[in-house]
């Protein structure tokens, strides 16, 4: 009898394997995937902006110096191989020599050093490339990044979403980079894929450029970017067989819908480096939120749990402080704020905000950005009911679109707004931008709330050329002490991203970066 069953066992795994086999899929060259994108972008530029919007056409558009997997390892990409030296003062590109922009042009360890440093003058993330004092090019294929201090997370900001290496003979001939006009239109890159139509507001198509360095890649010919402010579109179009890929999505409802549909496949992969949190933003310059009790109050009223639990159906979970819990610097021993209205009650009137004869202490406005209803547009609208238990009458603003939000964030003309930023990697890259007094700038994903503590610039400042990680990890867990007690923002929710695809599509990016990288391996099924 053993041996029957044992032959029984042998026969059905030889079946399983051919059956294994014979359905297994090569990859197929062609055919164009359609993508959603929440927010749409003014430029294909990632070297002066941030955001999914820009990042994500980016990443297909610009080639980076190094690529990571789905385990934080780095891997080559423009850079065949790179060295740190023994003082981590200087880290040594060796680039391919076969690499060329989209009109022909050969890319360069001058292109390269042309975009480090434009990317350090330029881009929101003033801490990503601030240690770098030079880049010195001794040959056309060696880059050497010199430091004027240790730079843990380098490798991390030369990945897809942030270092485009930009064509020196296109972008350095003096004009402003920040408003250049290639930034938009006849947009020459490095990457996988070219522009060539762009319809704000609507869509953005990529072409397959023949001549990319990684033999027979991309498989895709074309990549559509189609922008659906309300995620109901996003899965009317997933459903009726039109839109293929949207990555970024956190709306519950429709999640739930799409989980019924045989023909998309979710996932939460590839969303490792964002850490993402949402967050009620304060202007701490504008009275009364200069006054922490104010702050401290508004956080009190606040049921995170309910927003968890009732409004993202427990996909999200609570945010404690500055840094997403998925992190290795992440520290639970914070400042922690649970309901408590007596407490608000109590603050309010410290701070000499009495209640008026109709219950009402203080009239604010409150902002959020488009295209996330669930973390921007919803929570919004809660601060309405939940602000007024404690005598604040909240009117929301909605915005046109993302420039019209962006540019009072930029213009800080705001009382409290809904906001999220990503963490990008690391602290240093997407932490420290948030909080440092020397990056309150007219720019959005800045230090909007204008908060300044020397004490935290200083811990920011350390923790962002300190090499060893335990020492590291110290440094951060003193400074999110300070700054969840200072509260310059309350942090409410982080971040349940997913994306959604139809079943034709294979290889979805599920690197740390997710569709923020370039979508080499992605190919289309016929069915």
């Amino acid at each position: 009898m053993r041996q029957a069953i044992a032959a029984f066992i042998t026969t059905l795994a030889v079946a399983v394997a051919v059956t294994s086999t014979a359905s297994a899929q090569e990859p197929r060259r062609g055919g164009t995937l359609v993508m959603g994108q929440s927010t749409g972008t003014t430029s294909f530029n990632n070297a002066v902006g941030s955001g999914t919007g820009i990042m994500v056409p980016g990443a297909q558009i610009f080639a980076s110096p190094v690529m990571h997997d789905d385990k934080w390892n780095t891997k080559p990409y423009l850079a065949e191989s790179w060295e740190l030296s023994p003082d981590s003062l200087s880290m040594t590109l060796h680039l391919r020599k076969d690499a060329l922009f989209h009109d022909g042009t050969p890319v360069t360890s001058a292109d390269v050093a042309f975009s480090i440093l434009t990317i350090r003058d330029n881009h929101p993330f003033n801490t990503m490339l601030e240690p770098v004092e030079r880049v010195d090019t001794p040959d056309a294929a060696t880059a050497i990044i010199r430091l004027k201090h240790p730079h843990p997370a380098l490798l991390y900001a030369m990945g897809p979403p942030l270092m485009p290496i930009l064509p020196k003979h296109v972008y350095g001939d003096g004009r402003p980079i920040k408003t250049h006009p290639n930034n938009s239109r006849d947009v020459v890159g490095s990457g996988p894929f070219k522009l060539v139509e762009f319809k704000p507001g609507d869509q953005i198509v990529l072409e397959r450029f023949d001549r990319f360095f990684i033999k027979d890649r991309p498989y895709l010919d074309r990549i559509i970017l189609k922008t659906y402010p309300d995620s109901q579109t996003s899965i009317l179009e997933l459903e009726a067989g039109r839109l293929l890929l949207q990555p970024f999505f956190n709306r519950v409802l429709e999640l739930d819908r799409a989980k019924a549909n045989p023909q998309l496949v979710i996932t939460n992969e590839g969303y490792a480096a964002v850490g993402g949190i949402n967050w009620l933003l304060f202007n701490n310059k504008r009275k009364p939120f200069d006054d922490v009790r104010v702050r401290q109050a508004f956080a009190y009223a606040i049921d995170r749990d309910f927003i968890v639990k009732a409004l993202h159906k427990g996909l999200s979970k609570v945010a404690t402080g500055p840094i997403h819990s998925g992190f290795p610097q992440y520290s639970p021993d914070v400042t922690k704020y649970s309901l408590n209205l007596k407490k608000a009650e109590e603050l309010l009137d410290a701070a000499g905000l009495k209640k008026g004869p109709d219950g009402i202490r203080l009239k604010v406005t409150c902002d959020y950005y488009p295209g996330d209803e669930d973390g921007q547009k919803r929570l919004a609208e809660y601060m309405k009911p939940a602000l007024k238990k404690i005598g604040i009458e909240v009117e929301v603003r909605a915005p046109a679109d993302f420039a019209a939000w962006a540019k009072r964030m930029a213009t800080k003309d705001f009382d409290i707004s809904m906001d999220a930023a990503f963490a990008w990697g690391d602290p240093v890259i997407g932490v420290n931008r948030t909080y440092l007094s020397t990056n309150i700038r007219p720019l959005v994903f800045t230090n909007n709330a204008q908060y300044e503590n020397p004490k935290v610039d200083e811990l920011l400042d350390a923790a962002g050329r300190e090499p060893d990680a335990a020492k590291r990890k110290a440094l951060y867990g003193e400074f999110q002490k300070i700054v969840t007690a200072d509260l310059p923002l309350f942090w409410l929710t982080e971040l349940p991203y997913h994306t959604i695809y139809n079943k034709r599509v294979h290889n979805p990016p599920t690197t740390i970066w997710g569709t923020a990288s370039p979508m080499l391996d992605v190919w289309l099924s016929e069915k």
